[in-house]
């Protein structure tokens, strides 16, 4: 493992970078919000490329409202009105979307995170939160690893709490199978091991229902373009502005098992993702609405010039009783883990 000075925060405390790399792949983090700032992957002639966007110092993610790379925590996904229930207790998350939460507080991106171990192919990073921090109860630690794989990288989450809160954490890393200043995503494609997925309702919050995907722009069954049916008239479509939508991964059971939710390809370079997880939903978000003018190398980032792949639990779970409620703490930890792994076709 290779340690690098990446910057300082605004009181003067270091920013480090990270460096995981093999014969195939090459992981960049920092203690900066636990953030994933590159990945490097080889194409069909061997060639690597960066394929996360994302920024060239520590100090231009203070920044990122985006939330490039970032790991959300404690909660990713929007929460109605802000609050949730526990215990019978009523606790107030930030109002930053409309009236509800998105992301928690983001604040949190842009804090300091401690390493708690580290090796060869793996490094560890810790943060402690107080109780009612975030809004919600519980003396807290999250520990976030991100761990080298022969093919790809490991992202493990282990959170405790010394009362029951509301956890459910996630990477927000945006890809680009291309190389992050490639442009468009729209040629490339996806596969989705989902049958269903959550609609949405007035302010991106799930209603509650589960639908089949089957005949909608949302049926990812077969692997299909981002772009074939992007700009479709369908409700679901418009309400996003594009894909921002939970998909119900098939086979969770909830015992820990790792299944395949997505399959991601470039057609041009032969770059393939796949993504594994054991939680049950995953998120696809096709950077809708971003506009980044200062990213890496002073690469632009434009709308649909990444897509996103967030595993977790479905999205506002605490208010729909149908869904698998993502409550943890005293005696229940939160343990889960998602991979992404390359390979190339050619």
């Amino acid at each position: 493992m290779k340690k690098d000075h990446f910057g300082n925060m605004p009181d003067g405390r270091e920013i480090s970078l990270y460096t995981l790399e093999n014969d195939k792949v090459t992981v960049c983090v920092s203690d900066l919000g636990a953030l994933l700032v590159r990945l490097y992957v080889p194409d069909k002639n061997g060639s690597r490329a960066d394929v996360v966007l994302g920024f060239d110092s520590g100090e231009e993610y203070l920044d990122n409202p985006n939330c490039l790379g970032a790991i959300v925590a404690p909660v990713a996904n929007r929460t109605k009105d802000a609050s949730v229930v526990i215990d019978g207790i009523e606790y107030h998350m930030t109002v930053n979307e409309g009236r509800n939460n998105l992301h928690s507080d983001k604040q949190s991106f842009v804090t300091m995170w401690d390493v708690a171990a580290q090796g060869e192919d793996f490094i560890t990073f810790a943060q402690e939160r107080a109780d009612l921090s975030d809004g919600l109860p519980g003396d807290r630690r999250f520990e976030v690893t991100y761990r080298l794989l022969p093919d790809g990288v490991g992202v493990e989450y282990f959170v405790t709490s010394t009362r029951p809160t509301y956890l459910n954490p996630t990477n927000h890393s945006y890809f680009n199978l291309a190389g992050d200043a490639s442009g468009s995503i729209l040629d490339q494609t996806l596969r989705l091991y989902a049958s269903a997925y959550t609609p949405l309702a007035e302010g991106q919050i799930p209603s509650g229902e589960i639908l089949p995907v089957q005949g909608t722009a949302l049926d990812f069954l077969s692997a299909k373009a981002f772009g074939l049916e992007i700009d479709s008239s369908e409700p679901q479509m418009v309400l996003a502005g594009g894909y921002d939508h939970n998909f119900v991964i098939d086979g969770y059971t909830g015992d820990g098992t790792m299944l395949p939710a997505a399959c991601a390809a470039d057609p041009a370079s032969g770059r393939v993702m796949i993504v594994s997880t054991d939680l049950p939903g995953v998120q696809l978000y096709t950077a809708n609405f971003t506009d980044v003018q200062n990213g890496k190398k002073g690469a632009h980032y434009g709308k649909r010039s990444a897509f996103c792949l967030e595993t977790q639990f479905f999205p506002d779970n605490v208010h729909h009783d149908n869904f698998r409620k993502a409550i943890f703490g005293g005696d229940t930890e939160l343990r889960t883990t998602t991979i992404f792994t390359f390979s190339v076709v050619k």
